[in-house]
């Protein structure tokens, strides 16, 4: 029989090291595919709300801003712009965007917001996603005295009131999202 005498320290110094090793070499090589799962920069800044102080827009002013590659309109309207929504009512062709899936529920009602003087909406035309001006006058020369102010698509003639609710018998076939 031998008399070899074990060393406890230096083997619990020995499993403690290359365990801890272990652990690091684990760390090293996890970190980075984990890091590979997550979205990119790019990705997260696409689908990212975007914030804006809407309390330095004028009234009757637009403003735009860019959500997912798209431009995002945010109207500041007058009481004047409100009173025409009720004129116009009769003649667009979904007053209450029941026919829109991008509309959230509470928000769909003739104003197509949460608060009545404040509009978003993205700014392109439902019938070929073109970006339609935004004319806030009232009977100017060239829309008629019909016009009671809102977008105007220049592609093929397209008219939303200061909603974005789509007037009846025109190209674009939905109101603006």
């Amino acid at each position: 029989m031998s008399e070899h005498v074990v060393d406890t320290g230096r083997r619990k110094m020995l499993t403690v090291s290359a365990s801890v090793m272990g652990a690091a070499g684990v760390a090293v090589a996890v970190v980075p595919f984990a890091a590979s799962m997550s979205p990119s920069a790019e990705a997260l800044a696409a689908g990212a709300p975007v914030e804006v102080d809407i309390s330095k827009i004028e009234p009757g002013q637009k403003i735009q801003v860019e959500w997912r590659r798209k431009p995002v309109w945010i109207v500041k309207r007058t009481d004047v712009m409100l009173d025409t929504l009720k004129d116009v009512t009769p003649k667009l062709r979904d007053p209450n965007s029941d026919n829109l899936e991008m509309q959230p529920e509470v928000m769909r009602n003739e104003t197509r917001s949460l608060r009545p003087d404040i509009l978003v909406l993205v700014g392109l035309c439902t019938h070929l996603g073109c970006s339609p001006t935004y004319r806030p006058e009232i009977a100017p020369d060239d829309l008629g005295p019909e016009w009671e102010g809102g977008f105007y698509c220049p592609c093929h003639g397209s008219r939303f009131d200061i909603s974005g609710r789509v007037y009846k018998s025109m190209p674009a076939n939905a109101n603006l999202e």
